[in-house]
């Protein structure tokens, strides 16, 4: 790494303020670490964005079995042709929904001294804020600041070990969208042709992070982003949104700006389940675009596995696989994948390729 370029990272991180220190300083031109490389912003001038919508699906009727069918249809075509999707009428009150919003834009907006006995950049805590999880790694730091709460297991968070001012909304909304988990790998079981509980016995939703993102107003929006473009190495990702938008997904090589619906939840595909599928569903390139005006809050709830030691090995799932149609990956353990994930920053190449079995003539 440049020395300078290590000097301004270990400058900026040492604050413990994050990007949102930055613009309490009234900064009007972003520091050279969260510039671009040139040709990515001149690529940037080619791409060109569609104002096609992601998929909507209303999930009103789910308890009725003709209303099922088609929610699970619908659900299994755009898993196989967008890898994202929102869901309308999910069951989670709107109330604990901008609740959850609110508290951790609190959290955020609070007294810097009071956040950073939170600042952390070891990923084995439990409860961690800090800005960009690569800032070290990365080419690029991206204009976002995170509050991170991990879960390996359900209940095993003690609620005192989260930050006070966002406590109580973020435990509520946390219960909600866990048991809505279990619902949504109902429905991806079902889409692919199993039976109901069959990620569930997967253990597909056991651990879960939470990744409770702050994205300040940006002076220069055109020279960086909020988030890197990604794949996410996890099964799948819930994510609430507030109304400013700048969440894009890649979609026929063009990226596609995802519009906040109220009271609407973004999901994706993660790696993970593209490989237990065998390639049915697909997980796709996103990213999150810097804006100049902000705060843009979001909560993305990442569906991550099972954790338990010894540890379950992952693969295709067999009850998918035939003559005409073989494994397509190699099986994997979910903590080895993830090790290789946070040894590189965002925006590199996915692990999903290494795991790739090529075909023989």
């Amino acid at each position: 790494m440049d020395i300078n370029r290590e000097k301004e990272l270990r400058r900026f991180d040492d604050t413990k303020a994050g990007v949102k220190g930055l613009v309490d300083a009234g900064v009007v031109k972003i520091p050279k670490i969260f510039i671009r490389p040139s040709h990515e912003l001149a690529e940037e001038l080619n791409d060109c964005q569609i104002n096609i919508e992601v998929p909507v699906i209303d999930l009103a009727g789910i308890q009725y079995e003709d209303r099922r069918k088609e929610i699970v249809r619908e659900i299994c075509a755009a898993s196989e042709t967008w890898g994202f999707f929102q869901v309308v009428n999910h069951g989670i009150p709107l109330t604990v929904l901008d609740d959850a919003i609110n508290g951790i834009r609190m959290f955020h907006e609070q007294d810097p001294e009071s956040k950073k006995e939170f600042y952390t950049r070891d990923l084995t805590k439990k409860v961690r804020y800090s800005s960009n999880f690569d800032l070290y790694l990365s080419g690029t730091a991206n204009w976002r600041d995170t509050l991170t709460i991990s879960f390996m297991a359900r209940g095993q968070l003690k609620p005192e070990e989260l930050p006070a001012v966002c406590r109580d909304t973020t435990l509520r909304y946390i219960k909600h969208v866990r048991e809505f988990g279990d619902t949504l790998f109902k429905l991806l079981s079902e889409a692919l042709g199993l039976k109901p509980d069959h990620l569930h016995h997967l253990e597909c939703a056991q651990a879960c992070v939470f990744s409770n993102h702050y994205y300040p107003a940006c002076p220069e929006p055109e020279l960086t982003l909020g988030t890197s473009s990604h794949f996410d190495p996890v099964f799948l990702t819930a994510l609430l949104q507030d109304q400013l938008g700048g969440l894009q997904v890649a979609h026929n090589n063009q990226w596609v700006n995802v519009r906040p619906i109220k009271g609407g939840l973004v999901i994706n595909i993660g790696e993970l389940l593209q490989i237990l599928s065998n390639g049915k569903f697909r997980s796709v390139n996103h990213r999150v675009a810097a804006n100049r005006v902000g705060p843009r809050i979001s909560i993305a709830c990442f569906f991550e596995g099972s954790h338990r030691i010894p540890e379950k090995v992952y693969g295709p799932i067999e009850e998918l696989l035939s003559k005409e149609n073989p494994p397509r990956y190699k099986e994997f353990q979910v903590s080895e994948f993830a090790r290789n994930f946070y040894r590189k920053g965002l925006g590199e190449k996915s692990d999903i390729e290494v795991l790739k079995i090529q075909a023989t003539k």
